[in-house]
């Protein structure tokens, strides 16, 4: 059959529902996950699914596919993506998607997949669309579904890991996404006075994205930390595997200060361990993870990526500054999980009087936040790709090209590189000071223009 292409990224799979992706193409890419698990000797798959309204067709139509191919399916419902991560393990398949538009609008949907305990992105994720352009033929016997609970055994393993040492009062904002009803009774369950915001499931998110990155979406959980006696905010992303942390002056702690908190913690039982970052990320985490007797290393940008990275190194902690957050040490079996991350912060702060005070002692720097130079389809590679070539800077201490280019200066960085999951140029620039930070936007702004001269900056 003929599918729409443009679904299949780098990471994940991802379209407009009832346009780009269908019932029919759902159960089209299951029977190519069928046949994919086949040849890896998979005999049987996880299945879950977000809140969108568009949830139930479009993973019936994917479980059917499966099925078509022999393949039996485990249905865990409706739960958060770190639940489905947590079902691969639990049942010893190594296998599972999760249907899921994550944070995109209402009219999206999609999948993340895994086979064989390893993620399918970039290339493994092509390879699903061309057997599916090539044909497939399906099993003269069906595998059969079966609906699990996994819920139950998730927070269990959650509660038996985790210990506050005093009760927290804490404002957790879901924006409506899959992970209200399991964040309310984990946290409660942890010890905390929880203050709900937007918790009921509702695909149409009417209050706001649900997507902590971004500041305008945090605006009602900081009104909220700031106007009443609870501690900290956390806010959960569309799926529940990205986490946001606000404090009680209404200060955003981005991910990658969230990583210097636990690398610290983390570093204490696992000394002299590798702790993963992305590009993205603050160049304070260096010295920082340096200090408290880590590796540090960088890696590319995409929760796939690092994923792939933490596997390759075994490193116990890795984060990018998107807010995935990966605890591999032997606590935890290494996935993205917002929820569990949540929960090791507080046990961390928990034992501080002060969990805003710790958190904004955090090392910081003045930074940009992610900013866009939007381009045509294939456009932003080549652009990346010359930049890589020609751009030279003699005053820099490094410059760094496993993801676009990242030019290290003494006092600040600047980074441009291609996004894998929209035709845009991702630009982020930091200093230690702010007008080290103007310097070095001069400075990188220039020597773009040099090779670009039409193009327009967004700073």
């Amino acid at each position: 059959m003929q599918i729409d292409s443009s679904i299949f990224k780098a990471y994940d799979i991802r379209g407009v529902v009832d346009k780009t992706l269908t019932e029919e193409a759902a159960r089209a890419i299951g029977q190519a996950l069928g046949a994919l698990a086949k040849e890896k000797n998979v005999d049987t798959m996880c299945v879950g699914r977000d809140g969108r309204l568009s949830g139930p067709k479009l993973s019936r139509a994917l479980m059917e596919g499966i099925t078509d191919m022999g393949i039996h399916v485990k249905s865990i419902g409706m739960t958060p993506t770190p639940v489905l991560y947590f079902a691969t393990v639990l049942t010893k398949t190594g296998s599972g998607v999760a249907v899921t538009g994550s944070h995109n609008p209402p009219e999206y949907n999609g999948l993340k997949m895994m086979m064989g305990k390893e993620t399918l992105y970039g290339d493994g994720i092509q390879a699903l669309r061309e057997r599916i352009e090539k044909g497939i033929s399906v099993s003269e016997t069906k595998g059969k579904i079966e609906e699990i609970d996994v819920l139950t055994p998730y927070l269990e393993k959650i509660l038996g890991d985790v210990k506050l040492a005093r009760p927290m009062k804490v404002a957790i904002d879901c924006g409506n996404g899959v992970t209200g009803p399991t964040a309310l009774e984990l946290f409660k369950r942890l010890g905390c006075e929880v203050t709900p915001l937007y918790a009921e499931i509702d695909g149409h998110f009417p209050n706001h994205h649900p997507d902590p990155s971004k500041p305008a979406n945090l605006v009602d959980l900081i009104e909220t930390v700031k106007t009443t006696d609870v501690e900290l905010g956390l806010a959960f992303d569309g799926d529940g595997d990205r986490l946001g942390v606000v404090t009680k002056s209404g200060q955003i702690i981005y991910p990658d200060r969230q990583m210097m908190l636990f690398a610290a913690d983390i570093l204490k039982h696992n000394p002299g361990a590798p702790i993963i970052y992305d590009v993205k990320c603050t160049r304070r985490l260096v010295p920082w993870i340096k200090e408290h007797g880590g590796i540090p290393t960088i890696c590319r940008t995409g929760h796939s990526l690092v994923k792939a990275k933490l596997k390759e190194t075994q490193a116990p902690f890795a984060g990018e500054m998107s807010g995935h957050l990966f605890f591999n040490d032997q606590r935890w079996p290494g996935f993205d999980d917002g929820l569990y991350a949540g929960a090791r912060m507080l046990e961390i702060l928990s034992r501080t009087s002060n969990p805003s005070g710790v958190l904004e002692a955090l090392p910081t720097a003045v930074n940009t936040p992610e900013l866009h130079i939007e381009m045509q389809e294939g456009e932003n590679k080549q652009f990346v790709e010359k930049l890589q070539k020609e751009l030279h800077f003699d005053d820099a201490t490094d410059v760094i090209t496993i993801d676009g280019i990242r030019v290290e200066w003494e006092d600040g960085f600047a980074l441009a590189r291609s996004s894998n999951t929209t035709p845009v140029v991702v630009l982020r620039l930091e200093g230690d000071t702010p007008e080290a930070l103007e310097r070095i936007k001069t400075r990188f702004g220039n020597a773009i223009k040099e090779i670009y001269p039409s193009v327009v900056l967004p700073f």
